[in-house]
């Protein structure tokens, strides 16, 4: 039976404190996002608005806005870019992380080992050279080339989250399918790969994280083009804002939309990742 101790009340302190503290960050974001320019500058950032208003969104938004169509214009880029780099990872680094996984020969390991390598190594060290080959092929400032280069720096981490899920996963399913005479191509495509969910979650969610939110990469490959990406366009429109905190926090709120939205529909498959969960 339960017992609530002491022990268990101060956890439960210790929780809410721990939560109330990162909270205050979205609390600051959310209410100078909701407050006029005045009120910015006469009231304690502490204090929540008394009359909220979504003035400063349909301002940024509206039609007529300077700033709505590079908004919108970075927004889809941004999509464009994230959903390709997705896509890619999950149909290149996983039949790579099945074969690592189910192989024996001494290569696989040693290659396996340096996909593990890549992902500990900084990726601002190879940008000079990365970006010289990508302006040889065509690839600099365009969405297309943004898509190669990302999945490129992110195929060591979809190869390594991949692989500990085929590693614990039992051959009993694939067996039975080679008995039944499926080739090796459509055991995995119709029998390894729907049990995956969790893992094709866990990749999706943290590299769509990782690309939805770059802004050093998107900046070098994308600046001058007509396809930057949302935060280098938030970038450019803040350093025109200046001290305009209200406007400057509803752009940020606009731009955490896609991806918490994202997130909150495949939160499932992304705890089970983490929980290293397979459907049986």
């Amino acid at each position: 039976m339960f017992h609530y101790t002491k022990k268990t009340l101060l956890l439960e302190i210790v929780t809410i404190l721990a939560a109330v503290v990162m909270l205050m960050p979205f609390y600051f974001l959310i209410s100078t996002s909701l407050k006029t320019q005045d009120q910015v500058l006469t009231t304690s950032s502490l204090s929540f608005p008394v009359s909220p208003t979504f003035e400063n969104f349909v301002t940024l938004l509206s039609p007529s806005s300077d700033a709505s169509s590079s908004i919108f214009q970075g927004l889809l880029n941004s999509l464009i870019i994230t959903a390709g780099t997705i896509a890619a990872l999950v149909v290149i680094g996983s039949p790579a992380a099945y074969v690592f996984a189910r192989s024996t020969s001494r290569w696989s390991t040693r290659t396996y080992y340096l996909f593990m390598i890549a992902i500990l190594l900084p990726t601002q060290l190879g940008v000079v050279p990365l970006y010289v080959e990508a302006r040889n092929l065509g690839l600099v400032g365009t969405p297309f080339g943004m898509i190669v280069v990302y999945t490129g720096m992110l195929i060591p981490l979809s190869v390594f989250l991949y692989g500990g899920f085929f590693r614990r996963l039992p051959r009993d399913y694939e067996e039975a399918a080679t008995v039944d005479g499926a080739s090796r191509t459509r055991i995995f495509a119709q029998v390894v790969f729907p049990l995956m969910g969790p893992a094709t979650g866990t990749v999706a969610i943290l590299a769509g994280l990782i690309v939805w939110n770059d802004f050093f990469t998107a900046l070098i490959f994308l600046n001058g083009s007509g396809f930057q990406t949302l935060p280098v366009v938030m970038y450019n429109y803040v350093g025109s804002l200046v001290s305009q905190w209200n406007l400057i926090f509803a752009v940020v709120i606009i731009s955490m939309v896609p991806i918490l939205a994202f997130y909150f529909f495949a939160q499932k498959k992304f705890i089970q990742g983490y929980a290293g969960g397979l459907k049986g």
